[in-house]
């Protein structure tokens, strides 16, 4: 078994133990009787997801300082009647040390239907200062496909 294989089955059986346990260690009500199964699952349902929600607030507070969307502005872009479009990327790295940046752009068609994706990366970008890139589509587009930033995240 492999490291991260390893890790994966001692992760589970340390959850299914704490679950367990969890719900093993309830008392019932005030006669003393035993909890029902279903009292037990629906406490270890709740500890569950508790710790769901709990992972998923690290995970926000983690991924915060890495959304970099507000530090991205397009150009102008040019779409022309037939071929692949482009636009102009410009990054603004507001951290206090260079970075670099990936960044997410969708192709939208006049009725707001996603027609492409492109991603590009722009490196090492020195604190405080700005950098520029070129987005192009990965096939050829309509004419009246318009460029967004769906994500950015600073690296």
């Amino acid at each position: 078994m492999t490291a991260p294989s390893r890790r994966a089955a001692a992760g589970a059986a340390a959850l299914t133990a704490l679950l367990v346990g969890g719900a093993a260690g309830c008392t019932g009500g005030e006669d003393g009787a035993e909890p029902s199964v279903s009292s037990a699952a629906s406490r270890a349902t709740g500890a569950w997801e508790s710790a769901t929600a709990e992972a998923g607030r690290r995970f926000e507070d983690f991924t915060r300082d890495l959304d970099a969307k507000d530090d991205v502005t397009l150009g102008s872009p040019d779409v022309p009647a037939s071929g692949r479009a482009s636009v102009g990327v410009t990054v603004r790295n507001t951290d206090d040390s260079a970075r670099s940046f990936l960044v997410q752009i969708d192709f939208r068609d006049a009725g707001g239907d996603l027609v492409d994706v492109a991603l590009v990366t722009v490196d090492d970008v020195p604190a405080g200062e700005s950098a520029r890139a070129t987005a192009r589509s990965t096939h050829d587009l309509p004419s009246d496909a318009r460029p967004e930033v769906a994500r950015a995240v600073r690296h």
